[in-house]
């Protein structure tokens, strides 16, 4: 396959054994089937259409994962209702266990036993949470989710969060209630998804105002974002000063463009090759005590993929 090729050659002749992305999404096959009816209709929404370019099987999936080389990926799952985030977190502990180069996720949502499910979820080894405050509709200020960003903050889980007002804002995006959040959890390992699409430079401030927050690169930078919402020039020497904790996301099956559109984005930043590790490998294996095993990452045919090694912190 010409794209696997590319991708490989990208990541290789960085010297780096594969790529580690931080924001793919794998979820129960229908709730990503009522994902993906949203995106077909998200151009009455944001003005221009929204293809799915990977809209494949659940195997075929993974496998075209394994393909491109990425070596250890998570399963960003997110209710839109109470009563929903336990189930979905049942199902991603499964994936998890079937999946061994699938990083555990879990996510939450603010409702009475919210700290319970999120106990069980890190007892039984999640590492990765999502929080997705546009399509939840919630304040992530709300008090019934003080216990559960505390347990997250104490046991040091990083939480992945669409907090940014983008494609369209919310009613609870944008830096001020997730700022709120941080004020209060200030140890807390807040991954702001998307860059912070489009407040860019208040989530950069967020980054270096607290030493934990990191950001993700989903979609950022690509040719579709760049025409709503392009990253501001000005700001390439606050992103490169942030390179340790700028991690790689795509979005992946999600996206309108090829994997290797978001991989050319970042490389068209001319920040570095140095930069260009640290954010397409180091960085989140740092994060998530990450080693790649003997035999490198699984091919479709099913070889052993990649070994992921937990850290004790997350």
């Amino acid at each position: 396959m010409r794209e696997a090729v590319e991708v490989r050659r990208f990541w290789a002749e960085l010297g780096l054994p594969g790529l580690i992305d931080v924001h793919t999404h794998f979820m129960p096959e229908r709730v990503l089937a009522k994902v993906w009816a949203h995106f077909d209709r998200v151009g009455p929404l944001t003005g221009r259409p929204w293809p799915i370019a990977y809209r494949e099987q659940e195997q075929q999936r993974i496998d075209r994962l394994r393909e491109f080389g990425v070596l250890a990926f998570t399963a960003m799952l997110y209710p839109h209702k109470p009563r929903m985030a336990a189930w979905l977190n049942s199902w991603a502990a499964d994936f998890a266990a079937r999946t061994p180069d699938c990083l555990h996720t879990a996510t939450f949502f603010p409702e009475a036993g919210a700290e319970e499910y999120v106990r069980t979820a890190l007892a039984s080894g999640a590492r990765v949470f999502k929080a997705h405050l546009q399509v939840g509709g919630y304040d992530p200020a709300d008090p019934l989710l003080d216990g559960v960003w505390g347990q997250l903050a104490e046991s040091g889980t990083p939480v992945v969060t669409h907090c940014g007002s983008g494609p369209v804002p919310g009613a609870h995006t944008g830096p001020g209630p997730i700022g709120a959040v941080l004020a209060r959890h200030p140890r807390l390992r807040l991954v702001v998804a998307h860059m912070g699409l489009p407040e860019y430079g208040e989530f950069l401030d967020l980054a270096e105002r607290y030493g934990n927050v990191h950001l993700d690169t989903t979609m950022a930078f690509t040719g579709f974002s760049e025409e709503t919402a392009p990253f501001p020039k000005g700001e390439l020497p606050r992103l490169a000063g942030l390179g340790d904790r700028i991690l790689l996301g795509t979005d992946f099956p999600n996206i309108p463009y090829p994997y290797a559109e978001a991989l050319r984005a970042l490389a068209g930043l001319e920040l570095g090759e140095e930069w260009l590790r640290a954010v397409c490998y180091r960085n989140a294996a740092a994060l998530f005590g990450i080693r790649p095993g003997s035999g490198g990452p699984a091919a479709p045919g099913g070889e052993r993929p990649a070994r992921v090694a937990a850290s004790g912190s997350s």
